[in-house]
């Protein structure tokens, strides 16, 4: 016999529901009898009755608490294996929540699962009466007309079960994840540590594909270009040109060792590579030594940091050197102070021009800014008008 697919569906919600439901009446209604007991035994001792009514309270209320995280657990299972709705693990950080829950909630639902339920076995047995009444002794027999409506009140019940059962699974799958699972807060704190782990693992991905580009670069096209210039100096020194001709390659290895240039200019943009040899130390030491102003460099670091914290402090000190050069007015010295105080790498930079300068106005600090904050790390501007101007940076670099 085939079943009309739509009746197949309805079939088998009905099967699922009211299993969630059946299943959910002893979990719920559990704890409702152990509070029932536990007012009782609280009356009798209010009223001076049973002399052991204390200890027996005693041990209803230690079994209450134990059987909240089994109950917890049982009910998470029960959404999971049955609804396919996984109710975050709420842990023992609020477990008043989870009591709350299986003391008021839990009971409430208990009741309408239980009326479901009895509602359903009352439809299916009441639906056959007219059948199965002529089964029954004689004398037991009611009249054929009170079985109808027996049957007809049956039906209607079987009818109106799917719906109802259906109804109760949606408000418990809104309600219970949010009472019973992690609080909102919790999940706003996990996300956050979740976006925090995410952004580290784009943050060392990035910078792993700038050393890689820097090494393609220094070891390939760079290369290329030495070879090449090298080649164009010999050709100059050696062979008897015209000079037309000779004019032409000096024009060509000038070029050439001005893309040289250029190339490694680039690369030390990208991720210079003393970076990752020598350390942040030695990097800014060849920044202070390359600046086209006197540079004051002070390095105190006990021990190396993290690759991507190493990373961002160069081009901090790259980007504000950079700035100096540009901008600051009458300047004719910078300070560079890189010190790790504690868990922090601090780093100023500091110069001697006419200050007012203006964190607005343009896009090298917004960008500079965006890196800082890449490694949870801040950035303040002090640029008084007059001078001097200081950049300070705070990197956090736990191990």
């Amino acid at each position: 016999m085939k079943i009309v697919p739509r009746l197949r569906r309805t079939l088998t919600r009905l099967t699922r529901d009211t299993s969630f439901l059946a299943l959910g009446v002893p979990l719920h209604l559990l704890m409702g009898f152990l509070l029932f007991n536990v007012f009782g035994l609280v009356w009798e001792i209010i009223g001076g009755g049973d002399s052991t009514a204390p200890v027996i309270l005693g041990f209803t209320v230690v079994l209450a608490a134990l059987c909240v995280p089994a109950l917890t657990w049982a009910q998470r299972r029960r959404f999971r294996q049955l609804l396919g709705i996984a109710v975050t693990d709420p842990g023992w950080r609020r477990p008043w929540r989870q009591v709350r829950y299986h003391c008021l909630a839990g009971v409430l639902f208990g009741g309408l699962e239980a009326l479901v339920v009895g509602l359903l076995l009352a439809g299916v047995a009441a639906a056959p009466t007219s059948v199965w009444i002529y089964a029954l002794p004689r004398p037991w027999r009611i009249d054929s007309t009170q079985a109808a409506f027996i049957s007809v009140a049956g039906v209607v019940v079987l009818a109106g079960v799917p719906a109802l059962a259906a109804a109760i699974v949606r408000l418990e799958s809104q309600v219970v994840p949010a009472l019973l699972g992690r609080s909102r807060e919790d999940d706003l704190a996990q996300r956050v540590e979740d976006l925090t782990e995410s952004r580290a693992g784009v943050v060392d991905a990035a910078d792993a594909e700038r050393r890689r580009i820097e090494r393609d670069l220094h070891d390939g096209a760079q290369q290329r270009l030495v070879s090449l210039a090298l080649n164009l100096g010999i050709a100059k020194a050696t062979l008897d040109l015209p000079p037309e001709a000779r004019e032409v390659i000096d024009s060509a290895h000038r070029q050439a060792k001005e893309a040289i240039e250029e190339l490694s200019d680039l690369v030390r943009g990208l991720h210079p590579s003393v970076l990752d040899e020598l350390g942040l130390d030695a990097a800014l030491s060849g920044l202070a030594a390359r600046a086209p102003l006197p540079v004051r460099l002070k390095v105190d670091l006990p021990h190396r940091v993290a690759p991507a914290v190493e990373a961002v402090a160069y081009f901090v000190v790259s980007e504000a050197l950079t700035n100096v050069a540009k901008h600051a007015r009458e300047a004719t010295r910078a300070d560079v102070t890189v010190m790790l105080l504690g868990e922090v790498l601090r780093v100023a930079v500091e110069d001697d021009g006419l200050g007012g300068a203006d964190p607005t106005g343009g896009s090298g600090l917004t960008g500079l800014t965006r890196r800082v904050r890449s490694v949870d790390g801040s950035l303040r501007l002090s640029s008084p008008v007059g001078g001097p101007t200081t950049m300070s940076v705070e990197l956090p670099c736990v191990r």
